[in-house]
């Protein structure tokens, strides 16, 4: 059986790259380091580490065993948190990690709508897109990643869970008058991330062209100003323009472009009580979320 303290350390030296960092970071000293990686490689019967001049990195073997080793502990990790925070939810975390639209609408409301019915339990937030955020979660290091989908986007990883939130629908944004789509062939676009700017492709696609993608930001803000500017034009998502809306853009809502929001988690049901408790703040705030968005974005023209 493998050896959690030495999982630790593997995982470490992985993070770091080298074994002083390591051994910085877990409070051993060097010597031990070394010893715990030879000893794992003596449990596993394969060479988990090789010289690289001054260093160290890990071979085949070594980053495929550091990235299960890193899995492993963030599940035991949270394992340990649901535990404390199992008794009546009165003590313990929950970690949430959600793309920056959501954290900048229905998030905030679901936080305080959890801290009112479980004052004992604390919320840890963490800003990332959906890619990263599954990642983190299969992972252990959150307990809810709250992601987006569109119809084209590959399916999630095995063990994923999806609770639908809402329905958001994408804009396109201009600083006049709006047309069809494709009529802004010959545009300049500004792109966001990865999974809108293929959704934004294959829209165009859709449409009979490429767009030509000038700039590309994630900053809401930026890509509104940009187009207010009439440097570009864009596709926003209802609850990004619900977040932060320029005075001076027109949109007009995209048919076929609608992206799906979800919570998802991961393993097997049922989820601990901490987790339950936030879908359930999540899913209690997001259907008054996704009418408000719709109202706010809806098609407008300036002068």
């Amino acid at each position: 059986m493998l050896d959690i303290v030495r999982l630790r350390v593997l995982a470490s030296v992985s993070r770091h790259g080298s074994v002083t960092a390591a051994a910085r970071e877990l409070h051993y000293s060097q010597p031990s380091v070394s010893h715990h990686l030879a000893k794992l490689e003596a449990e596993t019967g394969a060479k988990l580490i090789q010289r690289a001049g001054r260093g160290i990195r890990l071979t085949e073997a070594g980053r495929l065993l550091a990235e299960r080793a890193i899995e492993i502990i963030g599940r035991l990790d949270s394992a340990s948190a649901e535990l404390s925070a199992h008794v009546g939810l009165r003590a313990g975390r929950v970690r949430l990690a959600a793309f920056p639209s959501a954290l900048g609408t229905f998030v905030p409301e679901a936080a305080a709508a959890l801290a009112g019915t479980h004052p004992g339990l604390e919320l840890r937030l963490t800003e990332t897109e959906p890619p990263d955020a599954l990642r983190m979660l299969k992972a252990g290091y959150v307990d809810v990643a709250v992601i987006f989908r569109y119809d084209d986007t590959a399916p999630e990883a095995d063990g994923i869970r999806l609770l639908p939130l809402l329905d958001d629908p994408s804009y396109l944004i201009t600083s006049g008058p709006v047309g069809e789509l494709i009529s802004y062939r010959d545009s300049r676009w500004i792109g966001g991330c990865d999974r809108c700017r293929s959704h934004l492709l294959e829209l165009c696609a859709r449409a009979g062209f490429e767009p030509e993608i000038a700039f590309t930001t994630d900053d809401v803000v930026a890509v509104q100003a940009l187009v207010a500017a009439g440097v570009g034009v864009s596709a926003l998502p209802g609850l990004a323009l619900h977040a932060h809306r320029h005075p001076k853009i027109t949109t007009t809502e995209l048919p076929g472009s609608t992206r799906h929001v979800y919570a998802a988690t991961y393993g097997e049901p049922p989820d601990p009580p901490a987790t339950t408790a936030l879908l359930s703040a999540l899913t209690s705030v997001t259907s008054v979320t996704s009418v408000a968005a719709g109202a706010a974005v809806g098609p407008r023209s300036h002068p």
